[in-house]
């Protein structure tokens, strides 16, 4: 069980936020992706990218068994709610020395008091650590930066716009039920009562937070908190947890969406409560796939759908602000 002891204050200082390379380095944990089907059928894939560039100290640093542990400068704080991923690799070029080299021995003797195993490094992590850990963390910032550019990028975008719209949806949820029932809100495994954050995990720990990041994600199956591993450089813990993608319901568009975007391109618009293909569109509508295609473009130009491409398909969904969209008009 994880324990966090948080006051008022801290609870107050409780924010989210979106993370890209927490989500690419969720990706190189040893268990958990969220393997979803879709337009998310890329968090299955990203790991094959490590074989393909030759990103040797990323595949060394990566896990393949649970109960391991990935050096927590590859995460960078966030110090705002959405930082950019330059930003991000920028802040593990510039680690401190003494967070790199004591983080790298967690990595290689593991935390007995944490539960974190120890493990042999690949002779490429070793020779490239033995030149220095300014050396070291420039070299995993480059491959980072090229693994994000081949796993993730492509759909950054889109995933990026369901996370948003998670963390909007939350808000709105603090702001009629409070920051102390959000906790309780967020998955079975998690809670909150008197005062104390509880998380059923196999490890122990027990220690206050002055705050608490929240993180959701699209990669990870599990929530897991990230502390802090090297004594006197403590940051705040951040707890990452999945996000359940709404189920897909239908909807009939309202007069005033017809009036405003036209009936078939409402119609379209109401459909995409799940992501879903021209073709699909096209049969459930009685459209040909021409003029599906053709009401998308425009919908996609006007920034109310978002596509994305899964295998041979394209499926589209509609954006955040598609959903605000047909949620008000």
């Amino acid at each position: 069980m994880i324990r966090l002891t948080i006051d008022s204050t801290g609870l107050a200082r409780t924010r989210f936020v979106v993370s890209p390379l927490h989500e690419a380095v969720n990706t190189l944990m040893a268990s958990g992706l969220n393997t979803r089907g879709g337009p998310y059928a890329w968090v299955g894939r990203t790991r094959r990218v490590l074989r393909r560039e030759g990103l040797d100290l990323l595949a060394g640093l990566a896990l393949n068994q649970a109960g391991g542990y990935i050096p927590d400068f590859l995460t960078p704080h966030p110090l705002g709610p959405a930082p950019t991923v330059t930003e991000q690799l920028e802040a593990v070029r510039r680690t401190p020395e003494d967070r790199v080299r004591a983080e790298m021995a967690t990595a290689q003797r593991g935390l007995a008091k944490a539960k974190l195993n120890g493990r042999h490094l690949p002779n490429t992590v070793l020779r490239t650590l033995e030149r220095g850990p300014r050396y070291f963390a420039e070299r995993v910032a480059d491959e980072m930066g090229r693994y994000w550019e081949a796993a993730l990028a492509p759909y950054w975008p889109d995933a990026r716009s369901v996370l948003d719209s998670e963390v909007d949806q939350r808000g709105r949820f603090i702001a009629r039920h409070g920051t102390g029932a959000l906790f309780n809100s967020l998955t079975p495994q998690l809670s909150w009562t008197n005062g104390v954050i509880r998380l059923e995990s196999r490890f122990e720990v027990d220690l206050p937070a002055r705050t608490v990041l929240l993180m959701p994600t699209l990669v990870c199956r599990d929530v897991h908190v990230i502390l802090d591993t090297v004594d006197g450089m403590h940051r705040v813990p951040t707890l990452i947890y999945p996000i359940t993608l709404p189920a897909a319901v239908p909807r009939t568009p309202t007069p005033a969406l017809a009036q405003l975007l036209g009936p078939t391109r409402a119609d379209l618009l109401s459909a995409l409560v799940a992501p879903s293909t021209t073709a699909t569109l096209a049969a459930r509508h009685f459209l040909s796939a021409g003029t599906v295609s053709y009401h998308l473009g425009v919908l996609h130009r006007s920034g109310l759908v978002g596509r994305v491409r899964s295998g041979r398909e394209v499926l589209y969904h509609r954006t955040p602000r598609g959903e605000e969209m047909t949620e008000t008009a």
